[in-house]
């Protein structure tokens, strides 16, 4: 068996008097996508953090590559990550291409780094006639582009999306997830995806874990979603307010 890609091992996290993490368990394989679900508050963004090392867990052990996150050095462990943020976080005073380079604007030329940009937003079915306009003169699904061309600018070894499709219309968000599934798949990297928008799962996922309460309620194949049996899941991809996760009222 080979060694998982990303591996968390009983991780616990608190916040205060909040437990946010409370035993997560969970195991990624090379070149696999697992997509995180949840209601708000479960400790998605948390579960992603503790793997760029960003968190430190309380208990409990994050590894990459079968190696604990907080013992390998910062740069090369970052290296392997690229990311596409839910709300684009692209940089207002930058140009597209800027923005697409940024993590290589000091280590190649300002040539290179122009003609790497362009080369990326051409993968994400933008034109070179993006790359010199600024964030604000783009709509929101050319934003998102953008943020997933600078997502894989260094052809990442790993890419996390933050609720990829979050603002978009339900036309752009297919656009969006047809272009994640191609590139994962282009690019052979894993992907950590947390999303509530179930058309998302199902066209981005090979696995998906459901978290609830801290821990990972079910996890299996994105086919076996619909019949897995687990009342959480159920609850959760039929949108119901009755069941074992309690709703507001």
């Amino acid at each position: 068996m080979s060694t998982p890609k990303i591996e968390l091992r009983d991780v616990h996290k608190t916040f205060g008097s909040n437990r946010v993490l409370r035993g997560v368990n969970l195991s990624i394989a090379p070149s696999e996508s697992m997509v995180i679900i949840g209601g708000s508050g479960t400790g998605k963004s948390v579960t992603i953090k503790s793997v760029l090392g960003l968190v430190k867990p309380d208990i409990g052990m994050v590894l990459v590559d079968g190696k604990d996150v907080r013992k390998q050095k910062r740069e090369p462990l970052l290296d392997k990550f690229g990311m596409l943020f839910q709300g684009g976080a692209l940089f207002d005073s930058l140009r597209v291409w800027e923005n697409v380079a940024f993590r290589v604007l000091r280590s190649k030329s300002t040539d290179e780094c122009r003609e790497l940009a362009i080369e990326k937003l051409r993968r994400v079915g933008l034109g070179p006639d993006t790359a010199d306009r600024f964030p604000a003169e783009l709509s929101g699904g050319m934003q998102k582009r953008v943020g997933l061309a600078r997502a894989i600018a260094t052809s990442p070894e790993i890419i996390f999306f933050d609720e990829p499709t979050t603002g978009l219309d339900p036309i752009m968000s297919d656009v969006i997830n047809d272009l994640i599934r191609e590139l994962v798949v282009e690019l052979k990297c894993t992907a950590m995806t947390i999303t509530h928008d179930m058309t998302s799962v199902r066209k981005i996922a090979d696995k998906v874990a459901m978290l609830h309460e801290g821990v990972i309620q079910w996890t299996g194949p994105v086919d076996d979603l619909d019949t897995c049996g687990n009342a959480y899941v159920d609850q959760f991809i039929h949108g119901r307010a009755d069941g074992p996760i309690e709703a507001l009222r």
